[in-house]
């Protein structure tokens, strides 16, 4: 266990002598594609980090859909295991688009059942004033029986407690081997609730997941104890704080929300269409999200480097020209493969760029970037998902191992699309 100081705050773990630098990781929101996206960053960074297991961290802080992935790590599911798990389109690609967008039945069924009774309540309340009494008030008194959400959730739990309670993993936070927080918001009072926490740590990590997932309008309110609770990044967007306050030295995170710059785009030949109001609500409800979020995790960043001088943050993120994750679908699985696998491109060229500042800063807490790896020009998304080269192997031959492994999965790919088609 870590020592703790006067104040509070944690120290560093001794080990055989000796302290090691404890390393927290915080994944932000985003929905589906915010998790796609996390995966392929986190099997870049697996790929590219040496000195560190992401599955062995000490702190794990998710939100929304970072919560899913927070709780996989914390639960020994690797990131090439999630891979497999929510993106592949092989035989254990058990998270379909349709987990997510099951109907909420029973949320319109109770709502519709309202209707007859908001509906005498309006009618009394113009009866009783008709001068004074217009339609509108009428109308508000009917919005009591518009749905809270439109999907319903509980599917999501219920797939999260099947992939939990499997052999070797659990569903319980006080059971796991490293700590594990999931920040929800509570609906009645606006605060944010860190599920996992000393107090909240009874609940369900399935549920605590539900929660903190909830966007308001797309799914329902989840109630745990009496209190509902909603999605976590209402208040924060990332709550690295979390991790921070229990004494890492290194948080690493992920934010997969960032502003789509269309005109930048644009100018640099990504984009054709040069304003997103072109592209209905959809994409402008998604792109004012992403501006609220971002602004606000920029300013949060700031207070850590304040709040936290010892500690070190490090973030990352999509380009704001990044085109094909702002328009990406979750609903295509060679889509979502594609996403990941520029995810994984693109934070590698991050990291080959950023080599000089945050090398010698991870180097601080043990860690090495493997320029080797990051200088190949050849190494993809498939190398970090097999690692197949032999130990002992010449460059010729890891090339050709390489190679023949990208040749066989693109010759699957074709007859899996042939297949289908057939079908």
């Amino acid at each position: 266990m870590p020592e703790r100081t006067a104040t509070g705050r944690a120290t560093r773990v001794r080990t055989r002598g000796r302290t090691r630098p404890r390393v927290g990781l915080a994944l932000a929101g985003g929905g589906p594609l915010g998790g796609i996206y996390e995966v392929g960053v986190l099997l870049a960074l697996a790929d590219s980090f040496e000195g560190v297991d992401f599955c062995e961290l000490d702190v794990y802080v998710g939100v929304s859909s970072g919560g899913f992935v927070a709780a996989a790590l914390a639960n020994g599911i690797s990131p090439t295991q999630m891979y497999r798990l929510f993106i592949d389109d092989g035989a254990d690609a058990a998270l379909t688009p349709g987990v997510f967008l099951r109907p909420a039945l029973t949320e319109f069924v109770q709502r519709a059942a309202s209707i007859p009774w908001l509906a005498l309540r309006a009618t009394m309340q113009w009866l009783r004033d008709p001068l004074r009494t217009g339609p509108m008030e009428s109308m508000a008194t009917l919005a009591h029986a518009v749905p809270t959400g439109f999907f319903d959730n509980r599917s999501i739990g219920d797939f999260l407690r099947r992939l939990f309670t499997a052999a070797g993993r659990t569903d319980d936070f006080r059971r796991l081997r490293h700590k594990l927080f999931l920040v929800a918001t509570n609906l009645d009072t606006g605060a944010s609730v860190t599920f996992g926490a000393k107090g909240r740590d009874h609940v369900p990590i399935s549920m605590a997941i539900e929660a903190s997932a909830a966007l308001p309008g797309l799914f329902p309110p989840v109630l745990i104890g009496g209190e509902y609770y909603v999605d976590g990044a209402l208040n924060k967007t990332l709550h690295a704080s979390v991790a921070l306050d229990e004494g890492m030295d290194l948080v690493v995170c992920v934010n997969p929300l960032v502003p789509f710059d269309a005109s930048g785009a644009s100018r640099n030949g990504h984009l054709t269409v040069k304003q997103l109001s072109q592209g209905g609500l959809p994409l402008v409800l998604s792109q004012t999200f992403r501006a609220i979020i971002y602004s606000r995790m920029k300013v949060g960043m700031e207070n850590y480097r304040r709040q936290y001088p010892h500690a070190d943050v490090v973030l990352f993120e999509p380009d704001r020209e990044d085109a094909d994750i702002f328009f990406a679908s979750i609903f295509s699985y060679a889509q979502r493969k594609r996403l990941c696998a520029a995810a994984y491109n693109k934070t590698r060229q991050k990291l080959a760029s950023r080599a000089e500042t945050l090398g010698p800063k991870l180097a601080k807490h043990g860690i090495r970037l493997r320029r080797d790896r990051l200088s190949d020009p050849t190494r993809v998304l498939l190398d970090a998902l097999t690692d197949v080269r032999p130990l002992h192997a010449t460059d010729g031959e890891r090339s050709r191992v390489r190679q023949t492994t990208r040749d066989l999965a693109h010759t699957l790919d074709h007859l899996e699309r042939w297949i289908e088609t057939a079908h």
